[in-house]
């Protein structure tokens, strides 16, 4: 299980046992323990060793007041001793952490127990089981040489790694795409649970937290495919606005809005690009679509790469139907098909660099570290780096390629919070698109709020209470409709580290008013629906049951108090003109050194203003055609 010895895994069934208000009515919670253990085992090693700590923490409690552990407790007696805990305001943001991972693994047990066919299993008889996914020459790093060489290595293989691999590839270019993960397919995701793929698709678990006031769970994917494998399939273009900023403030020609638009128009017909259905859009997008129009806000179902989309909600966990158009299924084997080869489970220690030339240092491949600790070597004169915004800077500076002063800095996280309404009929949003509506009447003003609902226990979401509070929120779940808004922030994060990646934001105070200003517009759009209450996210402050109380509730509080979560970092190696702001020029190459160019999210110089998966591989497409040229990979001013 999760805690070393019996005396953890029963401190662990202890605290899930309270915070569930499990009174041995239902079988699900009792599995749920053993499922927080495997959630546990993928997070990172502070995250395991806080939720033990406060297991351990409120068994010592529960012995202190009754003497005895909390798993040896009467129901009611469990509810005593957290409602204590609950009733110190201090300990209040402890509880609401802890119960991340328990609603994870609650999600899904009540899910398998419950569900009469579980979404996401095989398919029922009758019905047509996924197609075969398009062929990709992928290869494990343990069955790769130890010495090899070719004309490009893409580190990445994400929105803006396969891209740029496809360009090069069909180029004419010998192209080595180089990613951490393995290869996940459309059948593996049919055949498990949403959780059991959560921990291997995401980094850490979906544990990576930028450190701030407040701390900010930012979850990245890791296969081959990259995040664009776990993101939501919302595919909208870059705003003019953002185009004209990046050509006229940041000096990026490409940035023109024709000739960007071309870039745009040619990834969306890689991805089949199109407005989400009626049909399959789900209760949750047609109640945020209700809401805005009884407003008069401008609000429209989602773009998205899933044409026959089945509406099965787990775009964030692998799509298991093969809809979503994610970049191993749509542009990868274009890439695989021009030449192009994929390196799994290979991490990449280091970019070579020959330090001794005449024309200055320049890069000559890369060296990678394979999961057995072995060490394999490529030879290339070109390398892309695409590993993304997080992960970009350390490697540069693993590479002794980090000394641009603003290397690492820039980082935008598009910061997000989500607010629930509850309504009188069943909403049950997790059948349906999982993104679903965009309502984007305050977009000019930095909100855009989304329709967001995932499979159970997995939206970012966080359900109020402890105990039968939380437990009588779980079991009227069906009732919720979700809704989540991203504002478009300022670079207020840096990402820190070499060897071990650190990430720091602090949320500036501009657009801490913003995610405030959000939560009150989107508990207009559910109360508009005819949401009965409306749940804010705020320990807090955590319901409402109308429009004026819930302005009311707002007044006093700060967007350090909300549960806050991001998904879109860039800009931590931009593009620009200047030399002193900017780590890479105009057409992506890193100064300091020839033959290393970037393409993926770290490229952007601002924040996008929207989901940016279609802004990246246009950067990177851009990037890629003048990487591809003869003197592409000349070295930069």
């Amino acid at each position: 299980m999760s805690g070393p010895g019996d005396g953890g895994r029963e401190r662990l069934g202890g605290l899930v046992a309270a915070l569930l208000a499990d009174d041995g009515s239902k079988s699900w919670p009792g599995a749920v323990p053993r499922r927080l253990g495997s959630v546990l085992g993928t997070m990172p090693a502070p995250a395991r060793a806080g939720v033990r700590a406060a297991a351990a923490a409120v068994d010592a409690y529960a012995a202190l007041r009754t003497g005895r552990r909390m798993r040896g407790l009467t129901p009611d007696e469990r509810e005593t001793v957290l409602a204590s805990l609950a009733a110190r305001p201090s300990l209040l943001p402890v509880l609401d952490a802890v119960k991340v991972p328990v609603m994870l693994a609650a999600g899904t047990e009540r899910m398998l127990h419950e569900e009469p066919a579980p979404t996401g299993q095989a398919a029922p008889t009758g019905q047509t089981p996924p197609p075969d996914d398009p062929p990709l020459d992928c290869v494990p790093s343990v069955e790769w040489p130890d010495r090899s060489s070719a004309d490009a290595v893409v580190i990445g293989s994400g929105a803006g790694g396969a891209i740029a691999a496809r360009t090069l590839a069909r180029a004419g270019m010998r192209v080595l795409v180089l990613e951490e993960g393995r290869r996940h397919t459309t059948a593996d995701f049919g055949r498990r649970a949403p959780l059991d793929r959560f921990g291997e698709l995401y980094r850490d678990g979906g544990g990576t937290v930028a450190l701030g006031n407040p701390p900010v769970v930012l979850p990245v994917g890791r296969a081959v495919g990259g995040t664009t494998v776990v993101n939501s399939g919302t595919c909208y273009r870059t705003p003019d606005r953002v185009l004209t900023r990046w050509r006229d403030s940041y000096g990026l020609s490409f940035a023109d809005r024709a000739a960007f638009g071309e870039c745009l128009d040619e990834v969306e017909r890689t991805l089949q690009v199109a407005t989400a259905p009626l049909d399959v859009l789900g209760r949750n997008g047609r109640t945020a679509l209700l809401g805005a129009e009884r407003l008069g806000w401008q609000a429209a179902p989602l773009r998205r790469n899933a044409t026959g989309c089945k509406g099965s909600c787990q775009c964030v966990v692998g799509c298991p139907t093969g809809a979503k158009q994610s970049v191993q299924l749509s542009v990868l084997p274009d890439a695989c098909a021009a030449g192009a080869r994929i390196v799994t489970q290979a991490y990449v220690q280091r970019i070579l660099v020959e330090k001794d030339r005449p024309g200055g240092p320049r890069a000559c491949g890369v060296a990678v570290r394979r999961p057995d600790g072995s060490e394999l070597e490529i030879l290339s004169p070109l390398v892309v780096v695409a590993a993304g915004a997080l992960h970009s800077p350390p490697l540069l500076r693993r590479s002794g390629l980090g000394g641009h002063p603003r290397l690492g800095r820039n980082l935008a996280i598009h910061p997000a919070a989500s607010v629930a309404g509850r309504f009188a009929e069943p909403v049950t949003a997790w059948r349906g698109v999982l993104q679903s509506v965009g309502v984007e009447e305050l977009h000019d003003d930095g909100i855009l709020i989304e329709a967001t609902a995932g499979p159970p226990g997995m939206g970012s979401f966080v359900l109020p209470g402890v105990g039968r509070a939380l437990r009588r929120e779980l079991d009227g779940a069906e009732s919720l409709a979700t809704l989540g808004a991203m504002i478009a922030d300022l670079p207020s994060g840096r990402v820190l580290g070499a060897r071990r990646t650190l990430l720091r934001y602090d949320l500036a105070r501009r657009d801490g008013e913003r995610l405030m200003r959000a939560v009150e517009a989107m508990g207009r759009v559910l109360f508009a629906a005819g949401a009965d209450e409306v749940l804010t996210g705020i320990p807090a402050a955590p319901k409402a049951y109308s429009q004026d109380q819930l302005r009311e509730l707002l007044r006093g509080l700060s967007a350090k108090q909300l549960h806050l979560s991001a998904f879109h970092p860039t800009g931590t190696v931009a593009l620009g003109a200047d030399p002193q702001t900017a780590p890479a020029d105009t057409a992506g190459r890193l100064r300091g050194v020839q033959g290393v160019v970037i393409a993926d999210g770290s490229a952007l110089p601002s924040c996008p203003e929207v989901n940016p998966q279609l802004t990246i591989m246009a950067t990177a497409l851009a990037v890629g055609r003048a990487a591809a040229e003869p003197a592409g990979v000349a070295r930069s001013a």
